[in-house]
């Protein structure tokens, strides 16, 4: 098969779209005929050589895709040949075919194309782990997302909104800003001009006083003084990216004067199953969240389509953050 190969750690010209060895299904595997793949963040840092994949996992980058079963390996009851689906993956989705454990599939929704589902499996596990599985969410909560105008932003608005949560959201421009309020949010920082602790301490939470009950934040280290003075009382802070550093100091004084938690997770590497694990997730995922999908309530939100061939682009294109919403790669018709 054909897959997007790396010449080496750097650039996204070091990607080139070349033969490799077709994957090995295991025992309690499919095998998916690839439509599209999503890109991420974390595609970005291992082409950088900075996210390497989880021990036994394919070395080509993508964390989701989309397309149809071509086979099920032994052990595989709930899947056949020829159904459409998108599955969450540890590694290998900018390729022509990947092999993934069957409980990290997930169907189709009715109505929805190929290349929309392709950019669902990774936010819909990442949204619905933290704020639900991990942070609780309630219907009474203010949650402060940052990063709004993102794959993960535009998803989390929806699904907070949807569960009957109030949602506050940073963004770098206006027109994002008006795009966010268009998917539900309803309080919006810019966060070039407004300072976010101060327009989040300006809305009341769920518990009655300032702050916000969670907070989804994918720049960790810079904003980590500033998103525990954000917290309300019993807040929770769920940290899921690094785009402003990995290491700060944390004020335990501030925390402990909130009753607050500080969380730092991610998806990729967690175990395939087991409490918390992937399989769990894609359950929670498709008994809770999918439905949603399927009536419209949250809507997968693609910024851009490009073919495989373009993944360079494709990477230069999310890096800019100029994009709203994901970015997805078409790797062939079906």
């Amino acid at each position: 098969m054909r897959a997007i190969d790396l010449n080496g750690f750097g650039g996204p010209e070091t990607m080139s779209w070349a033969e490799t060895p077709d994957p090995t299904l295991g025992h309690g595997e499919v095998l998916i005929d690839v439509a599209a793949a999503g890109v991420n963040r974390a595609d970005l840092l291992q082409r950088r050589g900075h996210y390497p994949p989880p021990p036994g996992a394919s070395p080509v980058i993508g964390l989701e895709c989309s397309g149809v079963i071509a086979e099920v390996g032994d052990g595989v009851r709930d899947w056949a040949v020829g159904d459409r689906v998108c599955a969450l993956l540890s590694g290998g989705g900018y390729a022509e075919r990947v092999a993934v454990p069957a409980t990290q599939v997930l169907p189709v929704p009715d109505g929805l194309d190929l290349g929309a589902a392709a950019g669902l499996p990774e936010v819909a596990a990442t949204v619905w782990s933290n704020l639900v599985m991990t942070a609780g969410l309630r219907a009474d909560h203010l949650v402060l997302i940052h990063g709004g105008g993102g794959g993960v932003g535009t998803h989390a608005i929806q699904v907070a909104k949807a569960l009957g949560a109030r949602v506050a959201v940073t963004a770098g421009s206006a027109d994002k800003l008006a795009r966010c309020a268009e998917l539900g949010a309803n309080v919006l920082i810019n966060y070039r001009e407004d300072d976010f602790v101060t327009a989040v301490r300006a809305e009341e939470s769920g518990a009655g006083g300032p702050g916000a009950d969670i907070i989804l934040d994918n720049m960790g280290a810079a904003y980590l003084e500033r998103n525990v003075d954000a917290l309300a009382a019993n807040g929770k802070l769920v940290v899921i990216g690094m785009q402003g550093g990995v290491s700060a100091e944390l004020n335990l004084a501030a925390l402990l004067a909130k009753w607050g938690t500080v969380h730092a997770t991610n998806v990729r590497a967690r175990p395939a199953t087991g409490v918390g694990g992937k399989a769990e997730i894609i359950a929670e995922v498709r008994r809770h969240l999918w439905p949603l999908i399927a009536d419209g309530t949250v809507v997968p939100v693609i910024a851009a389509e490009l073919p495989i061939e373009e993944a360079g682009e494709a990477h230069r294109l999310l890096d800019s953050g100029e994009v709203f919403g994901k970015v997805v790669l078409r790797v062939k018709e079906l």
